[in-house]
């Protein structure tokens, strides 16, 4: 079982691992946490671009712009936590084999170090709201809920890529692609309405469905698509208890392969 009480613990080790974790990110950079805020918006416009204006995807009557960025702001935090939390065991390979504190603490350092870039992102999306004279629902109130089904969904897989890593060194290498493939089964620059009704009772199952559609809504005062978030909430509970438990089971082998 989760040690919850050790974690606890060792909360000053996994504030010290969050901290290095932010420094090291933009650690001699000109720019610095602007970085957060340049990627996605560089990122969206290219999307603008190539299916708005060439591919003409339909963006449910919003502005593409805005519709793919409501859309990535998620979705870059779901990446980053994915890919820095899967390789949080091997960049700290020399801390395991010499020290002993509860391994769960680096993909949790990883997570929360994530949060930072998450929450400077959103400048981008006051800026567009006031722009595009839109004002946000009710559904507000509801984005910890989505937020938390996103801690939730990265922290798991990414747990149990972390424990498989340490393993399997290809883990690593197919990392990128499979981030790239995933961006793809989320309805990142397409809606989810553009899905087949035939294989949308499958295509909800994916997390990132419901969290992706859920912001949407919440910042564009549409009906929140409960029918596209619950079940992407009971997912994401299951690969999160799935990976944590995994994750625990494969911790005694860390020292000896990393």
């Amino acid at each position: 079982m989760v040690d919850f009480q050790e974690l606890w613990r060792y909360k000053d080790l996994l504030y010290f691992l969050t901290l290095r974790g932010i420094k090291a990110r933009y650690a001699q950079s000109i720019l610095g946490v602007s970085w957060a805020i340049i990627q996605p918006l560089f990122t969206t416009l290219v999307f603008t671009l190539v299916f708005g204006g060439l591919a003409k995807v339909d963006s449910d009557g919003m502005p593409y712009i805005l519709f793919s960025y409501l859309a990535l702001w998620p979705w870059n935090y779901f990446s980053g936590t994915l890919t820095e939390s899967a390789n949080s065991l091997i960049q700290n390979a020399n801390m395991i084999t010499k020290v002993y504190f509860p391994r769960m603490v680096l993909p949790l350092s990883a997570m929360l170090s994530k949060l930072l870039d998450f929450t400077i992102a959103f400048v981008v999306v006051i800026g567009m709201l006031i722009y595009f004279k839109q004002v946000p629902g009710w559904g507000v109130l509801f984005t910890p809920i989505l937020i938390l089904q996103l801690l939730m969904c990265s922290l798991g897989i990414g747990m149990f890529l972390s424990a498989l890593a340490v393993k399997y060194r290809d883990v690593k290498h197919a990392l990128t692609f499979l981030v790239q493939l995933l961006l793809y089964a989320a309805p990142v620059v397409y809606g989810t309405s553009a899905v087949p009704a035939d294989y949308q009772k499958f295509y909800i199952l994916n997390p990132m469905v419901g969290v992706i559609e859920g912001f949407r809504a919440a910042f564009l005062d549409r009906p929140m698509p409960w029918e596209w978030i619950w079940p992407g909430s009971i997912v994401a509970i299951i690969v999160f208890v799935f990976g944590m438990f995994y994750f625990r089971r494969m911790e005694r082998i860390f020292a000896d392969v990393a």
